[in-house]
């Protein structure tokens, strides 16, 4: 017998010419609308358009900083707000680092 496992990988592919709407961000993350609305209002994402929710248009990679927020928000058990200040805490070190290798 054998001990084979198959692991199923799933991505998006993240094109820069296609803005993304809140819908097409709740489909993609497969999270509520509701969810995506209060991350805006905690600034954790940003839409780069659109003055209303029906007319946002995000930029690809607020994917991947969904994705970000959301396992500090289920693995750490931080509410929004604490989930926003570690990921500016987190830009914030990779501006530093990114300065300091800049002058070496």
């Amino acid at each position: 017998m054998s001990n084979d496992t198959v692991h199923i990988i799933s991505g998006h592919i993240l094109e820069e010419s296609s803005p993304l709407s809140l819908r097409d961000l709740c489909k993609n993350t497969h999270m509520p609308a509701e969810l995506m609305i209060r991350m805006v209002e905690h600034g954790i994402i940003s839409p780069i358009e659109g003055t209303s929710a029906r007319q946002w248009r995000f930029h690809s990679q607020t994917l991947v900083r969904v994705d970000k927020a959301l396992r500090i928000k289920q693995d750490l058990g931080v509410n929004l707000a604490g989930t926003a200040l570690v990921l500016d805490l987190l830009d914030e070190i990779k501006l530093l680092k990114t300065a300091l290798h800049t002058k070496l």
